[in-house]
């Protein structure tokens, strides 16, 4: 999601970003692809790059859109099949996020589905109603699927995912919410305003739909970093221990520790932890044995190992290391971290590569191993399978979806096939 302010960003504001890009090719269409993933609670993955976001439209957040039903069936990609589709076995589901304000993006959530064994992406349709879905998230029982709304009045919207019907829409009180989660106990979801600058809370009934929002906190202090205009908050998370949830702001250069109150649904932070000024932090993703984490610097092109004590939710942000960029802007995105906690990945936009590092002493050092060319332009995302053997990353300004395999020994990447077409791609959700 995120990037910063019209300041940064190497001049290139948000409105003549989008104005800029060019059609990607149609929407997904065809039958949903349902899979059911328990202990996805909380997944990390589409920031808001450092172009921005759309402006909203005028639409009414809160308002609960109708349900959606099946796009009419076309072809969107070359890599869709349907024969391949009917001698594939074991297909699971893949979620799309793109623009649907921006000239050559989506209509809505595309629906995809991935053969684990060699990668293939099939297209399966789009949930229409869902205005700018730029990240996604599933709840931990895997029948609903929530998504922001990336606009000037944000929202956040549940769709179930058995017959792809949208729930309701909820506004987040804030603007252009760019990331969110849900929070293990699958009470609540936490989503993050990169306009405003504020987190919010929304209850989640037994149905997946959401309620009223019942806390909104807004990144007052501290002051905005060096050439930012106030708080960005990128990303909201729940650590692993379950008793914190943090909260990266690009704007002010923090990431704020809370404790949510799991009876009233309201956030009370507990602690800060700053970056070097203008650092711009985007994207935390932890090692699953929970005392480290790992940060992605937007706006200086850095990455730091941060110590996290799950006691006091206190963080503790180690020093600059490379992203394995060598071109002259590069906007690092994202971490995604293996399932063994073996190796991790980085996003890098600009450079337009996947950097590999080793984690090392139980996940306190990140030894940068080298990088991959993406196979596409401004991967804005990546997310592992469940599985962690394949990687997939969402590529904004080519309207592509990468997929690499993932070598568990050597924790290397191989590209899988042809990247598959995907209007402006923002997010990718495998399940």
């Amino acid at each position: 999601m995120g990037s910063g302010t019209g300041a940064a960003r190497g001049g290139l504001g948000r409105r003549r970003f989008f104005a800029a890009l060019g059609a990607f090719g149609a929407a997904t269409a065809g039958p949903a692809a349902l899979t059911a993933l328990t202990a996805l609670a909380s997944l990390t993955g589409c920031a808001r790059d450092a172009s921005g976001a759309p402006r909203g439209e005028g639409e009414t957040p809160g308002a609960a859109p109708p349900g959606s039903s099946p796009s009419p069936r076309a072809p969107e990609s070359a890599a869709t099949d349907s024969g391949a589709s009917r001698r594939s076995v074991g297909l699971r589901p893949l979620y799309l996020g793109t623009y649907t304000s921006v000239e050559g993006g989506g209509r809505g959530v595309g629906v995809a589905a991935y053969d684990p064994a060699s990668g293939r992406i099939t297209g399966r349709g789009t949930v229409t109603g869902v205005r700018d879905p730029s990240y996604l998230a599933v709840h931990p029982d895997g029948r609903t699927l929530y998504a922001v709304q990336e606009r000037e009045r944000g929202a956040v919207t549940a769709v179930r995912l058995s017959d792809r019907t949208v729930l309701g829409t909820r506004s987040t009180g804030g603007a252009h919410p760019c990331h969110l989660s849900v929070h293990p106990g699958g009470r609540w979801l936490l989503s993050a305003d990169y306009g405003s600058g504020s987190v919010t809370v929304h209850p989640i009934d037994t149905t997946g739909a959401l309620g009223a929002r019942t806390d909104r906190v807004v990144h007052d202090r501290p002051e905005p970093g060096p050439g930012q205009d106030g708080p960005h908050a990128h990303q909201i998370l729940t650590a692993p221990d379950g008793g914190h949830v943090l909260a990266v702001d690009l704007g002010t250069d923090t990431v704020h520790t809370y404790r949510l109150d799991d009876g009233s649904g309201t956030l009370g932070e507990v602690a800060q932890a700053h970056t070097r000024p203008g650092a711009g932090p985007r994207h935390l993703a932890f090692h699953p044995g929970g005392r480290y984490a790992y940060l992605a610097n937007e706006t200086d092109d850095t990455v730091a190992v941060c110590a996290y004590e799950p006691s006091t939710g206190r963080l503790t942000i180690g020093g600059p290391q490379s992203t394995g960029s060598t071109t002259g802007t590069n906007y690092p995105a994202q971490f995604a971290v293996t399932p063994d906690g073996a190796y991790a990945y980085l996003a890098n936009r600009g450079d337009d590569t996947l950097a590999r590092y080793a984690v090392e002493a139980a996940g306190a050092r990140l030894r940068l191993l080298g990088t991959v060319p993406v196979g596409g332009d401004f991967p804005r995302q990546i997310a592992l399978s469940p599985d962690g053997s394949l990687l997939f990353a969402a590529n904004q300004r080519s309207g592509t979806v990468s997929v690499f395999r993932v070598d568990a020994a050597t924790g290397e990447l191989r590209r899988a096939g042809e990247p598959f077409a995907s209007p402006v791609a923002v997010c990718a959700l495998p399940l």
